[in-house]
């Protein structure tokens, strides 16, 4: 079962404590990373469906950063400039 509706993805921001260069976007597939001042690091973007945020969340379990929240956004959240 599918959790994305007429097969939209959904939008996730995922915060993690401390700063990821932006080369790491391609790892962490395509998601925007952005180093806020208080010395956390946003990953935001699209995530297809639950398997696929499994998948990111296993990714900063591996780099070894604390994983600080998940937040799944509104569909009308704009994006982050960055």
């Amino acid at each position: 079962m599918s959790d994305t509706s007429a097969g939209h993805s959904r939008r996730y921001e995922i915060r993690i404590q401390g700063h990821l260069p932006s080369r790491w976007t391609t790892w962490f597939d395509g998601m925007s990373l952005t180093a806020e001042s208080d010395g956390t690091t946003v990953l935001e973007g699209p995530v297809l469906d639950q398997a696929a945020l499994h998948g990111l969340l296993h990714k900063v379990r591996d780099i070894g950063l604390p994983l600080l929240s998940v937040t799944q956004l509104d569909t009308d959240t704009p994006r982050r400039l960055t």
